[in-house]
């Protein structure tokens, strides 16, 4: 299978291009790049630096993938971005490598959309199947677990944890992080209940889904101290894989505090 190359681009040497790439009009691909197989870049695309592209990853006009990182400490430093297959990067995203301050890499994995004007900041980590819809803004160092779903114009503060299957409202300032399952919304974004729509999408079963608002009920609306009721949830739901997960991102800790119920109460 042959690559395309429109005569406008420029493939540095050094470039690596796999089987069936297609390279529209007025593209730069850098020394650096590896570009996976059916890789398409649609035109006008700017990719730099060391730099992965999953297979069949489309990148639409006006990217600018794997320029150096928007932070001011970094002195020209070996620093990448890995981004996985089948993803979906639209016009006017930009995503930056990592930089020594944190892991040296930016990572995305397999699957995930990136709609207009989204940005990638350095040393994300960014799941499978996530969603940034557009002018999503993530600071630096910010963790997106698996199919979570930030919406228009939300932004997160530097290190915040986004759990998997998370979901973030449109404008929410998130600064704290965001249990898995968990629905934040409001600037400051709170946590406002339980991503049902995801959880049913993604097909967890109605037992599952119980257990969850049972749990969640027990943490953020029970007495004590949330370190307390964690230990009482992570024992009343020892078989429940859902509810272990929340515990342990509880458990891991972050640089951030948690996302909590303004009322302590479930609202969704």
């Amino acid at each position: 299978m042959s690559v395309a190359i429109h005569p406008s681009s420029v493939i540095e040497d050094g470039a690596r291009l796999g089987e069936g790439v297609e390279i529209g009009p007025f593209c730069h691909v850098g020394p650096k790049v590896t570009l996976g197989d059916g890789v398409r870049l649609v035109s006008h695309v700017s990719l730099a630096g060391d730099t992965t592209i999953g297979a069949r990853t489309r990148i639409f006009p006006f990217a600018a993938i794997g320029h150096q990182p928007q932070d001011l400490k970094y002195r020209g430093e070996s620093v990448r971005l890995v981004v996985g297959e089948d993803c979906l990067i639209r016009e006017h995203v930009t995503m930056n490598p990592g930089t020594a301050g944190g892991r040296s890499e930016t990572v995305v994995g397999p699957r995930c959309a990136f709609l207009t004007n989204a940005h990638v900041a350095h040393d994300c980590r960014i799941g499978e199947g996530v969603i940034l819809s557009n002018n999503v803004m993530l600071a630096g160092h910010v963790q997106v677990g698996d199919f979570a779903i930030v919406s228009g114009g939300a932004a997160a503060h530097q290190f915040v944890r986004i759990g998997a299957h998370a979901f973030v409202g449109g404008l929410a300032g998130v600064e704290h992080d965001l249990i898995p399952f968990g629905m934040a919304l409001g600037n400051r974004a709170a946590l406002a209940g339980l991503n049902f729509v995801g959880l049913k999408r993604r097909g967890f079963s109605h037992e599952a889904i119980h257990e969850l608002r049972r749990a969640y009920k027990m943490l953020f609306s029970g007495k004590g101290a949330l370190k307390e009721r964690l230990g009482d949830v992570a024992e009343a739901f020892p078989g429940q894989e859902a509810v272990q997960l929340i515990v342990a991102f509880l458990r891991e800790g972050g640089d951030r505090a948690i996302c909590v119920p303004r009322d302590k109460g479930e609202e969704a």
